[in-house]
């Protein structure tokens, strides 16, 4: 059953104007905050890095929207249909071209159900992506001089962090001039509040 924990902002009628939109998985804030503190060597660079409470997987890539409220029902008649899982974050270093690097990011492992979510939301949105599925998170967008910043601070190494993933977000691109994601919905993928992995 879906289950809203935002209220839907804007309608047809009176939100005319487009929001920047996207839909994703919000990282725990235990795992957000572990990969912050990875990233915050390159404060010193020319870097910009991802606040912990903004760090997320996306799913479905940014787009304009005028119907919000489309969108989220959109979100509420996919979620349910695919069962809550584990999301392992195995791997943190340089991409997408190690030659030259824009981003800092961590891997995640590319597990069935993530995939088929993430197909059955694009689908729903109409939208496509035609790059091969690599599921990351992003903690730092390197500006300029990335090879030169990897040599100096080469970043690669193996992570085992395991998030319990219960729900989808449709999250709102800060407009120019703000900063952060805002969340707009939260949609329970089913069997979230019915079982959980072994600890």
């Amino acid at each position: 059953m879906a289950e809203d924990t935002a209220a839907p902002v804007g309608s047809p009628t009176t939100n005319a104007r487009p929001v920047r939109i996207f839909v994703g998985l919000k990282v725990a804030p235990e795992i957000a905050s572990e990969l912050a503190r990875i990233a915050r060597v390159l404060e010193r660079f020319d870097a910009r890095l991802v606040a912990a409470d903004d760090i997320h997987l996306t799913l479905v890539p940014p787009w304009d929207e005028v119907s919000i409220p489309d969108a989220v029902g959109k979100l509420g008649r996919v979620a349910p249909g695919f069962g809550a899982f584990v999301l392992t974050i195995q791997h943190v270093g340089y991409g997408p071209d190690l030659r030259r690097p824009r981003l800092l990011w961590a891997d995640c492992a590319a597990v069935d159900e993530l995939a088929a979510l993430r197909a059955a939301l694009l689908d729903a949105y109409n939208q496509t992506d035609e790059r091969p599925f690599r599921p990351h998170v992003t903690l730092a967008r390197i500006r300029e001089n990335g090879r030169a910043i990897a040599q100096k601070h080469p970043i690669d190494r193996s992570l085992s962090l395991t998030q319990w993933v219960e729900s989808v977000e449709l999250f709102r691109s800060p407009a120019p001039g703000e900063r952060g994601y805002r969340i707009l919905a939260s949609v329970r993928l089913a069997d979230a509040s019915h079982w959980r992995p072994n600890a």
